[in-house]
């Protein structure tokens, strides 16, 4: 039984990353999966280079992986590359971010940057679609915003999928969540003022939402 397990928003929680990775391997125990995180690894939370570290040093052989773009991901690379003023990234949680690197934006590598920045922005497989926000549910996958895709917020009662999909996203935080509707999910639990990260379980085989929900601290 084919699965994909989906990290959402992290925000500078190293901690709960490495929680997550060990949970998902035992689970997982032995066999091939799919690993979609969903983006937003900086800002906020202690560690954003932590997180990036992580990630950027791969997963086990037999796991795939979809490490997709967040708004703060984003934001970031467009503040350290000056596409917009550094307060307007500082002032989001960017302060946190700054720090975990030494405190100054010459401290973060440019492999960090180019790494955030050529994050996809979306996944897709046989039954879901996964994005770090929203879709428009009018428009092919292929022919959405990139801002939407990055920053969209349902109303809660929103159960509108993708053309037949499921979409999985993060990004509009539910402290008592995930919300999981017939045709959408939304893990994000804010994590990492919460200190709760779930996993999204999904059964590659099985049309919906998730199979089983892994609940992680630190």
């Amino acid at each position: 039984m084919p699965l994909t397990y989906v990290i959402p928003d992290l925000h500078g929680r190293r901690d709960l990353l490495d929680a997550a990775l060990a949970r998902i391997d035992t689970h997982a125990a032995g066999a091939a999966l799919t690993l979609v995180v969903l983006g937003d690894y900086v800002d906020k939370g202690p560690d954003s280079r932590g997180v990036i570290a992580r990630l950027r040093a791969g997963m086990p052989a037999p796991w795939r992986t979809a490490m997709l773009k967040g708004n703060h991901d984003a934001l970031m690379v467009a503040a350290l590359r000056g596409d917009i003023a550094m307060d307007d990234w500082l002032t989001k949680g960017g302060d946190t971010a700054l720090a975990s690197y030494g405190g100054e934006a010459a401290d973060v590598p440019v492999h960090d940057i180019a790494w955030l920045d050529g994050r996809p922005l979306f996944y897709e497989d046989t039954h879901r679609v996964y994005v770090h926000a929203g879709v428009d549910p009018a428009r092919p996958l292929r022919q959405q915003e990139p801002l939407l895709l990055l920053t969209k917020r349902y109303a809660d009662d929103d159960d509108s999928g993708l053309g037949g999909k499921h979409v999985v996203h993060g990004h509009d935080r539910h402290p008592d969540g995930p919300l999981l509707l017939q045709h959408r999910s939304n893990l994000d639990t804010n994590a990492w003022a919460t200190g709760r990260l779930v996993i999204g379980v999904f059964d590659d085989a099985v049309p919906g939402g998730p199979a089983e929900l892994i609940a992680v601290r630190p």
